[in-house]
């Protein structure tokens, strides 16, 4: 809690008490509850629990609570799922955690118009189940798509595989429903693919990590389901340039698979220790899948790239074979916990630089001698490399070592003269705050700064986090 907040609050009051005068049911207290709110998916834990948890189950319960902070300069924290990457979504001492995570309606998919309306808490998987009967589907698919909310994708701008065609959040949403800082709800966008009515406040939220405004509703633009049966390829490399190079090629010859991922030598040793599997012998592998009236054809034309350019090209029989494929590709994560604490990131580059962007991994990985298994969404450029480490822990918090983040600098760094960016989908967070500035630059983190004030004056959202 900043000093402004505690200077503020009357020193006999009752805060919890109070909260829950106000709010009602919604609030808890309760040690389980309190410790949840303390982590993510990050590998982190804040040191502290935080005040309360605001279990929002209505746009009227985030006002309360907003309103409730603003009048006693309570920090608060934004929680979907807790399935983030960077912290974004952890609470400390002193600071007011309001969850969405229990409004979970579907309130409207419309075939006609190609939209859904929904509250924040849908997880992602839950609304594709729904999507499905009506023929569409929600675009956005990250790895955490079984257990990630709306809401939480849109505060992440999240991609996931299928984003190299079909794009990522920011690309799938028309308008929003925002309760901002001092309680007032405002709505941006609109029902429509086109408008450009004043400045572009939807596609602002998106991505902000809960630092602008509290999203309570979100209307979806959809896809059709893609007609006819997609074609699965997997392709082996000698290295991981090899692969990375023919991802770049294929992409600029003008097939657009649906899904395009590449893994590491690392990553595939990882995998198959994980998963009893035989996946060594081989520097990388490419996973790509077509779909849609064009799938045969773009399949074709894949293959003969893959193969003029050294790779060792497999078409699975079946899409069910072809889904087994994406469910070792998704297993990743889990391969990496089960040989230590892990540091997980998340950056891009421009995708005819992936191939130099490997090469500076595998440098890092020999100069420190840390394993950094990395995974690719090398349709797009975005890398996910993993530090794979042993730690202290300390109160739950994951104590990464001094070296694990000199090694991570040296990589962003490499990243950023490149022309990439420190995040492709997971956000900044906590995590990557103080490589801010060096890809900003002063000029800029200062107009983003400023704009937050603009929406937050006091600093009560999310604060130390993003920007």
């Amino acid at each position: 809690m900043s000093i402004e907040a505690v200077s503020a609050l009357p020193p006999d009051m009752d805060l919890q008490e109070s909260l829950r005068r106000e709010l009602g049911e919604v609030v808890r207290t309760d040690p389980v509850a309190l410790r949840a709110a303390q982590g993510d998916r990050s590998g982190h834990v804040s040191s502290e629990p935080p005040l309360a948890v605001v279990e929002a189950r209505s746009t009227a319960d985030v006002q309360a609570a907003m309103r409730f902070a603003t009048a006693h300069r309570i920090p608060v924290v934004p929680r979907g799922a807790g399935s983030g990457l960077a912290g974004a979504a952890q609470a400390g001492g002193g600071e007011l955690v309001v969850s969405t995570a229990s409004m979970t309606r579907v309130l409207e998919i419309s075939r006609d118009d190609e939209l859904a309306v929904v509250e924040p808490g849908v997880v992602n998987a839950d609304l594709n189940d729904q999507l499905a009967a009506h023929g569409l589907f929600w675009a956005p698919d990250p790895a955490s798509r079984a257990i990630s909310t709306v809401g939480g994708n849109i505060a992440t701008n999240a991609g996931g595989l299928h984003c190299v065609k079909y794009g990522v959040t920011r690309e799938a949403v028309l308008a929003l429903e925002v309760v901002l800082a001092d309680g007032r709800v405002i709505r941006t966008g609109h029902r429509t693919v086109k408008g450009v009515t004043g400045y572009d406040l939807t596609a602002l939220m998106i991505g902000s990590e809960g630092t602008l405004g509290i999203v309570t509703e979100a209307t979806l633009r959809l896809r059709p389901v893609p007609r006819g049966v997609p074609v699965t390829l997997s392709a082996a490399f000698d290295s991981v340039e090899q692969a990375a190079r023919a991802a770049s090629v294929m992409v600029a010859s003008g097939v657009r698979p649906a899904v395009l991922e590449l893994l590491d030598a690392t990553a595939l040793a990882g995998l198959g220790a994980y998963l009893d599997l035989d996946l060594g012998g081989r520097g990388a592998q490419l996973l790509v899948q077509t779909d849609g009236d064009a799938a045969e054809r773009e399949a074709v034309d894949a293959e003969t790239i893959i193969r003029t350019l050294g790779g060792r090209v497999e078409r699975s029989a079946t899409p069910e074979d072809g889904e087994r494929l994406f469910e070792i590709r998704r297993a990743f994560h889990a391969s990496n916990e089960a040989q230590g604490a892990v540091l997980i990131e998340d950056v891009a580059v421009p995708r005819s630089a992936l191939p130099a962007m490997f090469a500076a991994i595998e440098a890092v990985q020999e100069r420190y001698g840390i394993r950094i298994p990395t995974v690719a969404h090398a349709g797009d450029g975005n890398l996910h490399p993993n530090f794979v480490f042993e730690a202290d822990t300390v109160d739950g918090f994951v104590e990464v070592p001094s070296h694990v983040w000199e090694a991570a600098d040296e990589l962003f760094q490499a990243c950023l003269r490149l022309g990439g960016t420190l995040t492709g989908e997971h956000g900044v967070g906590l995590l990557k705050r103080r490589w801010l500035r060096d890809e900003l630059g002063d000029d800029v983190l200062e107009l983003q700064r400023g704009l937050k004030a603009v929406f937050d004056p006091l600093g009560l959202l999310n604060p130390g986090k993003a920007v």
